[in-house]
């Protein structure tokens, strides 16, 4: 029986990755005609993400505020900059930053 559960589970979370992939491109795809849309499908994922436990990817993880939960689109609504090990997003929304770990080229 556990095992047909756990089959359930992996299959579940399996779903879950896709509708996230889905939900990201669809925010893409909507933010230059509609914000409020985009924004909405990142708090959809969000929501997905947290009910399956599934871990939200790297490169999924930069395109939206930790804060506001926005998505974030450099140069429109969203400031990038480099510090020593850090790649630094200031979001224009809510006027908070987050920081992620670079690790450039060693000299």
């Amino acid at each position: 029986m556990k095992r047909i559960f756990k089959i359930r589970k992996d299959k579940n979370k399996k779903i879950a990755m896709e509708r996230i992939y889905d939900l990201f491109e669809e925010a893409e795809k909507a933010y230059k005609k509609n914000h409020q849309l985009a924004n909405r499908c990142i708090q959809l994922a969000r929501k997905i993400q947290m009910k399956y436990k599934v871990r939200m990817p790297a490169e999924l993880k930069r395109k939206f505020c930790k804060h506001c939960l926005h998505f974030l689109v450099p140069s429109l609504n969203c400031r990038v900059r480099l510090q020593k090990n850090h790649i630094v997003y200031y979001c224009l929304d809510c006027k908070k930053f987050t920081r992620f770990v670079h690790k450039g080229k060693e000299r």
